[in-house]
């Protein structure tokens, strides 16, 4: 099974039945990776739509352990072979080491996964953060909004599916 249909198989059988909102915005940030991945080179296109597959999984509730969900979905990536680049991504998507230093966990995060700060992992970020969810095109401040209205302004993000 190539790398993008065992992201998606794996995604889709964490969260579609357990969560389906979530499953809703995951599939919409695979299908604008999907779009914006002609700016990668062919090697990278496959990481990108995987790494979208996949970003939220840590939010599954047979995966939450640190309640970070970047980084509990990235450790459970990289356990089940899906390498560490794969696993990197997911684990720093979307500006997660806000999250982790709000949680204590920026040391762990740095040190389990390295962010490569790439156009990968950039194009990544975009597909999320302009993607809401319900699966709705947002810009990144409409998204933000969402987020801050959705968590408040002062708690870090659930791990726990709370976007149901």
């Amino acid at each position: 099974m190539d790398l993008v249909t065992a992201g998606r198989t794996t995604a889709e059988g964490l969260l579609a039945q357990a969560l389906p909102r979530r499953w809703t915005h995951v599939m919409a940030v695979s299908v604008k990776a999907s779009e914006v991945s002609m700016i990668l080179d062919e090697v990278e296109r496959p990481l990108l739509v995987a790494a979208a597959w996949l970003h939220d999984i840590g939010y599954a509730p047979e995966l939450i352990d640190t309640g970070l969900h970047a980084l509990d979905g990235a450790r459970w990536l990289r356990q089940h072979g899906y390498g560490k680049r794969v696993a990197a991504l997911v684990a720093h998507h979307s500006c997660a080491l806000f999250e982790a230093e709000e949680r204590g966990l920026a040391d762990v995060l740095r040190t389990d996964f390295v962010d490569e700060e790439t156009a990968l992992r950039d194009a990544l970020w975009y597909a999320d953060m302009t993607t809401g969810p319900d699966g709705q095109n947002l810009d990144v401040l409409e998204r933000l909004a969402e987020i801050r209205t959705r968590y408040g302004p002062r708690a870090p993000a659930k791990s726990s599916g709370d976007a149901e």
